[in-house]
């Protein structure tokens, strides 16, 4: 049998490596909300067609990262100060319905991984790592609910939110970082008892304070103040 790798395999490979690059860029905070993606220079940067840069923005788009649009090309999502409050209220009332799914499945090594990911965190100077860190932590705290189409939407709100929060970070420093690992110590300790109940309202004020703090600083961004 020919070692030749099919051309559609090649390419299905090699459109994951691109959404993959573009993903952490976006992530980072390297590529900004509204920022345009210019698919030949995509193309010219990993040596390969267009067909694969397209496909991998349409995974991008499927993640809520790209914004697609006809005869124009494609951009990094971005949102107003409405959009974003509105999205976050989603956040507020989804989270703890997936958290109190996902409690009775959570294994005893699960529960150790997201207090040593909490010792990270308080142990952390870096926005950076700190941004992966939060995220690593209430991903995997959602990681027992069994039900996919709710993951994959609490992901993709996620993802179209995380320039605003790097924002967010980026302003306020280090000065709410007490505030942060008290909820998240006290929402380990709900889910390590399987409080559905105490976890449900530890994870909706914890969300609801980010949004409310957020806010400002999508205003000010949006007016260039």
């Amino acid at each position: 049998m020919s070692g030749v790798v099919p051309e559609a395999t090649t390419d299905g490979v090699m459109s994951h490596r691109i959404a993959e690059h573009l993903r952490e860029q976006i992530l980072s905070g390297e590529l900004k909300p509204g920022a345009r993606i210019r698919q030949e220079e995509v193309a010219r940067d990993f040596g390969a067609s267009r067909l694969p840069v397209r496909e991998a923005l349409r995974i991008l788009h499927s993640q809520g990262l790209v914004t697609l649009k006809a005869n124009s090309g494609a951009w990094v999502s971005e949102m107003n100060a409405e959009e974003c409050d509105v999205t976050y209220k989603i956040r507020e009332r989804l989270e703890p319905l997936a958290l109190t799914e996902s409690i009775p499945h959570l294994s005893a090594e699960t529960i150790r991984r997201l207090e040593q990911i909490q010792d990270e965190i308080e142990a952390n100077t870096s926005l950076d790592r700190f941004l992966h860190l939060d995220r690593e932590l209430h991903l995997l705290s959602y990681s027992g609910n069994p039900y996919k189409e709710l993951r994959d939407m609490i992901e993709r709100l996620w993802n179209i939110t995380q320039p605003y929060r790097r924002a967010y970070v980026e302003r306020s420093g280090h000065e709410r970082d007490w505030v942060i690992n008290a909820e998240h110590r006290l929402l380990i300790d709900a889910i390590r008892r399987a409080d559905t109940t105490d976890a449900e309202r530890l994870l909706a004020g914890h969300i609801r304070r980010t949004r409310i703090a957020l806010l400002p600083v999508i205003e000010r961004n949006s007016t260039g103040r």
